[in-house]
């Protein structure tokens, strides 16, 4: 407390207007208004979005030293942090990736310092380390973000994010001298990376001069090995028309799909591109079939359409769209997660109801034979070995680390992988310690929604277990097991995890995307709703037993569940969260996400959306449930200062008694403080014993 009466003292000799009693702090309101479609809001912290303001900075700083001071003494009084680390050293590790001809994995080398890319020449070698970004920016927070061999393997190209933010660097390796180039590319965001052979990249660049401005990533540059980047070629340009695009390259072509600026139709180009002149055809127009492009090959397009929500492979000749063939029909209630096309096969992956398998095909759409996962796990298809007809797997769970598998696809032999750097390591528990099922609950207008429940097996369910709710729910994004060693202590110690899978995310297909966007996204929230009231109901917890929590767009979901059902939850934690809607269009991408919130130039879509943001629709005399309110300074995805105004309008309440508390990661982004091994611990550890605390005293 001593800190913070210093600061107190501080702020209040600085003429700032903060006050506060213990963990609350009192915000000076600002009246602004915002006025849409004849509807105007009253806005009283819109000043906390000038985040250059040294006010602001002064406002976050006094919010940050009152939540880590609180988050310090829970990490000493819980024993998440040590038993974070003791689980990560007793699990194992997943297989390499194999791109071109060289293995990789990233390491965690040194706790304080970023990951570092190793490299293999084959499978049993040791690891030689490749691209080390401290070394290159000698800096501890610096995070590599993607890496990118060239066709033939001569340089590597990699993706860093200085700050945390989504707006990145490229730089190069020379594979034969192990040197780094002197190239270098800056304001690369939302980009992949897309070789033209040994000679040159393809990357979007962004033009933006404020930080939190609207997005402008509207450029598709060429970049020459060599060169310096004022010399870059561009190449596609939808400034004006302000029109979204993705970009690949197939053997000595590249792809462009743009979607239009209102999402409603696509445009497919391709151009060759050996002789560095690009010339577009454009070979799909003006499609509104909303077709999911999954590969190219020898002029021949494979996609999944609509027609089959569940997935489907489907494929027609580039120079005839007009007539298509359906290769593998969807299978009815088995989403179709994946697909991974080999030299001669297409492998398929599947969830039916939390049970993973794939299921293997030829290029005729022949059946070839069925591989299904262990212990109900996830997995990730690692690479193909042609010579053998092995396929090389990583499996993992919600508590099961990484189970490294080869697969036969001419036998159907399976084996647990090891050699002399991977090897074998006795499980942490017993595969039957903890019990995992995915099940279904109604929701309130009778629709059956899935939802996956863990717990220690034999567990007592007498309404009195601490428990985490979580979920996503957006974009037709489709959840998928995370391995979490703080989530393992928790479940280990009595506590329950559950995970929704709202409308709104794809568990369930295309359609149940389709339910859960635009003027229909109120069900991902109500399903939520509907969840914690199962919980209840089916005597897995209580109200105040239940913690719930959600990033980015679940952070979202959270938010307006927790001021639509203050009642229903003891503790919220939200993440990244978009939690001010009204100011959707103003800031970084939200202008590219029209289609799963609504467009507020529509009167209609802007009153819907109004009516479950988080910030407008907190009441004066309620007493909302214990907060922890996490965001980044560089989050330049979801803007900050969403969640610093939520954050000071639940405050700013004669009725709030619950403890609200903003923690901002600094020198970080959307992923949080991701840069090294010790601050992942950190994040992980407060989480959890924020969590325990105040679902048990």
């Amino acid at each position: 407390m001593k800190t913070i009466v210093l600061l107190f003292i501080f702020l209040i000799s600085s003429g700032l207007n903060f006050v506060f009693s213990q963990q609350k702090i009192e915000t000076k309101k600002v009246p602004s208004t915002l006025s849409k479609h004849g509807i105007t809001i009253q806005d009283d912290y819109a000043w906390l979005e000038n985040t250059t303001e040294k006010e602001v900075a002064d406002w976050v700083t006094l919010q940050n030293n009152i939540s880590e001071e609180k988050l310090s003494e829970l990490v000493r009084n819980y024993n998440f942090s040590f038993k974070i680390k003791d689980y990560d050293y007793l699990s194992t590790n997943g297989l390499p990736t194999k791109k071109g001809k060289y293995f990789y994995n990233t390491y965690r080398v040194e706790k304080n310092k970023p990951s570092v890319l190793y490299y293999r020449e084959s499978l049993n070698d040791l690891g030689k380390p490749l691209v080390d970004p401290f070394d290159v920016y000698k800096d501890a927070n610096v995070v590599l973000s993607g890496y990118f061999p060239s066709k033939n393997t001569k340089y590597l190209a990699f993706k860093i994010s200085p700050n945390g933010s989504d707006r990145q660097e490229i730089k190069f390796k020379d594979f034969a001298n192990k040197k780094y180039l002197d190239d270098v590319l800056t304001d690369v965001k939302f980009s992949n990376v897309a070789w033209n052979g040994d000679r040159g990249i393809f990357y979007k660049k962004n033009s933006n001069k404020e930080f939190f401005e609207k997005d402008s990533t509207y450029q598709l540059y060429y970049h020459k090995i060599g060169d310096i980047q004022s010399k870059d070629q561009l190449v596609f340009d939808t400034s004006k028309s302000k029109a979204n695009f993705i970009f690949f390259t197939k053997q000595n072509k590249l792809f462009v799909v743009e979607t239009s600026e209102d999402e409603t139709t696509k445009n497919y180009y391709y151009t060759t591109i050996e002789n560095e002149q690009f010339q577009f055809n454009n070979f799909i127009k003006d499609d509104k079939t909303n077709l999911n492009l999954l590969n190219i090959i020898n002029d021949k397009c494979y996609f999944s359409d609509e027609k089959y929500p569940w997935g489907n492979v489907s494929y027609f000749d580039i120079n005839n769209r007009a007539e298509s063939t359906v290769l593998i029909p969807q299978v009815y209630s088995h989403l179709l997660i994946g697909t991974t096309f080999l030299e001669n096969y297409i492998i398929c992956k599947y969830n039916n109801m939390g049970k993973y398998y794939m299921s293997v095909y030829d290029y005729t759409g022949k059946f070839i034979r069925k591989f299904e996962a262990p212990h109900n796990m996830d997995f990730q298809i690692r690479f193909y070995d042609e010579k053998t007809n092995d396929l090389f797997v990583t499996f993992y769970s919600y508590t099961i680390s990484s189970l490294n598998y080869k697969l036969n696809i001419t036998t159907g032999a399976n084996d647990i992988y090891f050699n002399d750097f991977i090897q074998p390591k006795p499980t942490l528990f017993p595969f039957n310690y903890f019990e995992t099922k995915t099940i279904t609950y109604k929701s309130r207008d009778n629709k059956d929604i899935p939802i996956v429940i863990i717990h220690k097996k034999g567990i007592e369910l007498n309404g009195n277990n601490p428990t985490l709710l979580r979920a996503y729910g957006g974009f037709g994004s489709i959840s998928s097991p995370n391995y979490d060693t703080g989530l393992l202590h928790f479940l280990e110690k009595g506590g329950v995890y559950a995970f929704a899978q709202v409308r709104g995310g794809g568990e369930k297909g295309k359609n149940w995307h389709k339910e859960g966007k635009r003027l229909k996204k109120i069900n991902s929230i109500n399903d939520f709703v509907d969840a914690a009231e199962f919980l209840i109901r089916e005597k897995y917890t209580n109200p105040n037993k239940l913690a719930i929590n959600g990033g980015s767009h679940g952070g979202l979901v959270v938010g307006a569940a927790m001021t639509l059902r203050p009642d229903l939850f003891k503790v919220v934690i939200s993440e990244m969260g978009r939690l001010d809607m009204a100011s959707l269009e103003k800031y970084t991408s939200g202008i590219h996400h029209f289609d799963e919130y609504g467009n507020p130039n529509n009167k209609e879509e802007f009153q819907s959306m109004l009516s479950y943001s988080p910030y407008h629709t907190i009441k004066e005399d309620v007493n909302y449930p214990t907060c922890l309110i996490i965001t980044s300074e560089n989050d330049d995805r979801v803007p900050p200062f969403q969640s610093y105004k939520f954050t000071a309008r639940l405050q700013n309440r004669a009725a709030q008694k619950n403890p609200i508390f903003l923690k901002v990661n600094k020198v970080a982004g959307h992923s949080g403080n991701i840069s090294s091994y010790e601050k992942r611990v950190k994040q992980q550890s407060e989480f959890y014993s924020f969590i325990w605390e105040y679902l048990n005293n």
